[in-house]
């Protein structure tokens, strides 16, 4: 058994928040809009005509600022990320703040020096103002970051507990199993034997690992359901059928360790293992756009699955929602005489 160490992450624990990305386009995207609101919003507040140059002077001003915003925050995240605790978000606020009313007052001066006139108010009132606005809207969107990125730090240990639990499961019932093959084959065929246990312990190296809850690649879990279904060949013998229609499939996509082989199982233990005469799984995948399409295959049992199959197919889905989002899909269930397992994984994702 591997031995812990002082960098093994504890079951459960929960990262440190992340400053807000400015460098990637969701966060810049959403100050944008912030921003944009907020102008919108004070224009057709105003009693008196609306003045549409004034309006588009303010848009102008405001997505300069917002601009200006993202660049420092962006590159200064680095740096804020080491402070302790929420200190961080604490220094995103005053930055915010330290810019608006920096800017407010350049514009406000330029407003008056090249007598556009476009300012009606004093400097000290026309830079209160946008450092209020600015505060209270700062402060409410890293509320929002804040929450946001807890409750993505949540589903990772979700994610990693999943993973565990899988672990879990996969070393009592899998075990048993092959060690009886093995005990079978010692007398019979001791080659067979030797590479049985040869199988198992590759496997459980790959699943059980030094990066257990990490991401690995589309090769990796395919050698891992491999080197599953040889040892489930020998036990199950010519009641197993495998059809591999896996050529077109990148090896290097990235690919949440543990995903496929519980369906790979769940196909043996839940469509062939049932049947006297046995069955075919088919593996089937292929490329789409940036992205793969998988489908896994198997005869549907004379008999109700047992419990947990439908667990199982639930922590796949909200491994696959948290690791590749919404453009994601995964869909289940009887088509004709076999039960077919469809996973669609985008090319990009978060």
């Amino acid at each position: 058994m591997r031995a812990s160490t002082p960098s093994s992450r504890p079951r459960g624990h929960i990262e440190r928040s992340p400053l807000p990305d400015f460098c990637r386009l969701p966060a810049l995207f959403a100050l944008f809009v912030v921003g944009a609101l907020t102008v919108t919003v004070m224009w057709l507040a105003r009693d008196n005509q609306r003045d549409w140059p004034a309006y588009s002077v303010s848009m102008l001003f405001v997505t300069w600022l917002a601009l200006v915003i993202a660049v420092t925050v962006c590159k200064l995240r680095p740096l804020l990320q080491r402070l302790p605790g929420r200190t961080p978000y604490a220094g995103v606020w005053l930055l915010i703040v330290l810019i608006v009313s920096v800017a407010s007052a350049v514009a406000r001066w330029l407003d008056g020096s090249l007598q556009m006139n476009l300012i009606s108010s004093s400097m000290q009132v026309f830079v209160r103002d946008n450092v209020l606005i600015a505060a209270l809207l700062g402060a409410a969107m890293l509320r929002y970051f804040y929450v946001l990125a807890q409750w993505q730090a949540r589903l990772a240990a979700v994610a990693r507990a999943q993973v565990e639990a899988l672990q879990a499961r996969i070393r009592p019932h899998f075990l048993f199993n092959s060690m009886n093959t093995v005990a079978a084959l010692i007398r019979v065929d001791p080659a067979a034997a030797e590479r049985t246990v040869e199988d198992l312990s590759e496997l459980f190296r790959a699943a059980l690992g030094q990066h257990d809850t990490g991401d690995g690649t589309l090769g990796e879990e395919l050698a891992l359901i491999e080197r599953y279904l040889a040892i489930e060949q020998l036990r199950l013998g010519a009641r197993l059928h495998v059809r591999r229609e896996l050529d077109d499939l990148p090896a290097d996509f990235p690919l949440p360790r543990l995903l496929l082989q519980p369906l790979v199982e769940n196909a043996v233990r839940h469509g062939i293992q049932p049947l006297r005469e046995g069955g075919e799984v088919i593996l089937r995948g292929q490329r789409e756009g940036d992205g793969v399409r998988i489908e896994i295959i198997n005869p549907l049992p004379t008999t109700p699955p047992e419990r947990g199959n439908g667990h199982g197919l639930d922590s796949v889905r909200q491994r696959i929602a948290y690791r590749y989002g919404p453009l994601a899909k995964v869909q289940a269930g009887p088509h004709d005489d076999r039960f077919v397992v469809l996973l669609q994984l985008p090319g990009t994702f978060a």
